[in-house]
């Protein structure tokens, strides 16, 4: 048999021979050419190949990460220097407890213990789960490359805390007095954008117009996503913060908004961290990060009454599935959605029922 893991992963092939399972990767998203992969294998054992069932030893997964993995995420994640960081850190942790077990040998017990010990560590359940979710990847990469023919489940913990944190107009214009440029600026942009803190630091000048809408227009060239690419139309507050930053800097017709004197030449997230640990401090706003005031935005988004399609639109999230998370409508809504709904189907009722007596009248005038 074949079948495919993910929407567009690769097709594998299973069955058995003479009591053995043959499980391997066909190395292709065409199903015909996985049936003919399928087909040659069994021929070749048939025929006596027994080299198709004798495997390999099994490499140690430090032995796997560094000859495969590794150059593998650096390739692939080129143009996404942090995401081949988070594949690079995450791998050196989980190597540190189990870099000498083979891929063969690794079973969910061992993972348990890796857990347990990060655990006993003080480690939070989102940062554990942040290197099972790389662990997971190896394993499944080293099935579909041949090296191992099926991989352990590695489930994630439950109980992760997700940035859900939402500030309230009070502690929004707290932390804003307390903030100091160019947090306050930043702070005010995210606030009224919904922006990542990212897609916020990389704006530049010339992704800016200011005659677009009604107070001028944002674009995000690329993010977190493909869906990341959007226009985002500007709050007055948030043109007149960047309107007085654009005449302080010379009205400047290109360049980053937030310059600053690093490898990529904009602020980083570490550019502000001691502005912000200072603002809480000094106000004694409930401590968050930054990326909150995006949760903030969107959540306050949805309570307005946006759709889901549309928050995902401005959010610029690939799926709706995630834009869900930050509407939640009220009491107030669903009855009124309720009695909408009732008031249309009364209306249609009203309809056939006129519609039924001038039927009747023509059948006794006729």
């Amino acid at each position: 048999m074949i079948f495919k893991r993910g929407k567009k992963g690769t097709y594998y092939i299973k069955f058995m021979w003479q009591g053995r399972t043959v499980f391997r990767s066909a190395r292709t998203t065409n199903p015909k050419v996985a049936r003919q992969v399928e087909a040659a294998t069994r021929n070749a054992l048939a025929k006596g190949d027994a080299g198709i069932l004798d495997r390999k030893p099994a490499p140690t997964l430090t032995e796997f990460t560094s000859k495969q993995f590794l150059p593998w995420a650096e390739a692939s994640f080129a143009a996404k220097p942090k995401t081949w960081l988070w594949y690079r850190n995450g791998a050196r942790r989980v190597l540190s407890r189990l870099g000498d077990v083979k891929l063969d040998a690794l079973h969910g017990e061992q993972v348990a213990s890796y857990v347990a010990h990060r655990q006993s560590r003080g480690l939070q359940v989102s940062s554990i789960n942040r290197e099972l979710q790389v662990l997971r990847r190896m394993l499944r990469l080293a099935v579909e490359w041949g090296v191992l023919e099926q991989a352990p489940k590695v489930k994630l913990l439950s109980g992760e805390r997700h940035r859900e944190f939402v500030l309230s107009p009070a502690e929004e214009a707290k932390y804003l007095v307390a903030a100091p440029e160019p947090l306050a600026s930043v702070a005010t942009v995210l606030a009224d954008t919904g922006m990542r803190p990212e897609e916020c630091y990389r704006l530049r000048w010339e992704f800016i117009t200011w005659l677009n809408g009604r107070h001028g227009t944002l674009l995000v060239t690329h993010g977190k996503t493909a869906a990341a690419r959007r226009v985002l139309p500007m709050t007055p507050r948030v043109r007149s913060v960047l309107e007085a930053r654009w005449g302080a800097a010379g009205r400047p017709l290109e360049g980053y908004v937030w310059p600053a004197p690093s490898k990529s030449s904009h602020m980083e997230p570490c550019s502000l961290k001691k502005q912000h640990a200072k603002a809480l401090r000094l106000y004694r706003v409930r401590p968050f990060v930054l990326y909150s005031l995006r949760h903030t935005f969107l959540t306050r988004l949805g309570a307005s009454g946006c759709d889901v399609w549309t928050l995902a639109r401005i959010a610029g999230h690939s799926s709706v599935a995630i834009s869900a998370r930050y509407v939640h409508p009220s009491e107030d809504a669903v009855l009124a959605a309720m009695e909408k709904l009732g008031t249309g189907c009364k209306i249609g009722s009203r309809q056939e029922e006129q519609l039924q007596e001038v039927t009747t009248e023509k059948l006794l005038t006729a």
